[in-house]
């Protein structure tokens, strides 16, 4: 099969060159792209130097919007999506493209034990992974990471999905889980990115509620919205039992939550046939 590489670069000119001859040395890909986003240093000199085709965004458009531009220019079968900041091996890519060969459509490497990355984020991609792996019924390793293989004809299928920003990953993932196409997981390990981080803790704060409810309505709105009516109901009825008890009557509280878990239920019902509508292709 004929192997694309898609890197997305934003002002990544200390670390792109070293990445792009690492997978050169590989003599696996059929290609290797650069989608430069609105960098302002040497980003797209570099990469054209080193042998890379770049495709300069005018402007910074995010993350999700460089890999979208990656995935309509590739022309491989498979499609490698890695960082140009240096925190990924590309001698883990044989490893990810062996699983494809296997029969799987997405390869995500999971990040293991002692990569770098801040406790605040460590703590985050856990809860990620563990409410996806609720959501989905499946054991979901690595929600975040954007180092990944994948079968170009289905992650296509889910452009119109991906985020501009830094979400893709997540998108992606439960949107193949959806499909019921086959996702499996890779150890790697993640190393000290070189140059400076683009992702802002203020900014990452609002991410991460953003991406619990993206979760959610990716795959399965009604596994979010059930519980949430079930504690409703269960304190209307509580309190119904002990107003009954104490008063002999019937009272509005009662009636509030009653109304709330009701609708809050419809509203992930509704949800849900909304989330199949948005699958009846696959």
């Amino acid at each position: 099969m004929k192997i694309s590489i898609v890197l997305p670069a934003k002002n990544e000119s200390g670390a792109i060159g070293q990445t792009i001859a690492q997978i050169q040395q590989l003599r696996l890909a059929h290609e290797i792209i650069v989608v430069n986003d609105g960098s302002t240093d040497q980003t797209k000199q570099v990469a054209e130097n080193a042998g890379a085709k770049v495709i300069t965004h005018p402007y910074s458009k995010g993350n999700g919007a460089a890999i979208k531009t990656g995935a309509r220019s590739a022309t491989g079968e498979v499609i490698v999506f890695m960082d140009a900041d240096g925190q990924h091996d590309p001698e883990d890519i044989p490893r990810l493209l062996a699983e494809i060969h296997n029969g799987y459509d997405l390869v995500v490497g999971a990040r293991q034990k002692g990569s770098q990355a801040s406790m605040g984020r460590g703590i985050a991609n856990k809860l990620y992974n563990n409410l996806a792996s609720y959501m989905s019924d499946h054991k979901v390793e690595d929600l975040t990471s954007g180092f990944r293989a994948v079968r170009a004809d289905k992650f296509r299928e889910f452009i119109y999905l991906l985020p501009n920003g830094f979400s893709y990953p997540t998108t992606s993932t439960m949107a193949f889980f959806r499909a019921g196409y086959s996702v499996t997981y890779v150890p790697i390990h993640a190393a000290k990115r070189i140059g400076k981080s683009h992702i802002h803790p203020v900014k990452d704060s609002v991410r991460f509620f953003l991406i619990i409810f993206k979760i959610a309505t990716l795959y399965s709105p009604l596994k979010m919205f059930l519980p949430f009516a079930v504690i409703l109901f269960i304190l209307a009825t509580s309190w119904y039992g002990y107003t009954l008890y104490e008063f002999g009557r019937f009272t509005n509280m009662s009636a509030l939550l009653y109304t709330g878990s009701i609708m809050i239920f419809l509203m992930g019902l509704i949800s849900e046939q909304i989330t199949a509508l948005m699958y009846k292709e696959k």
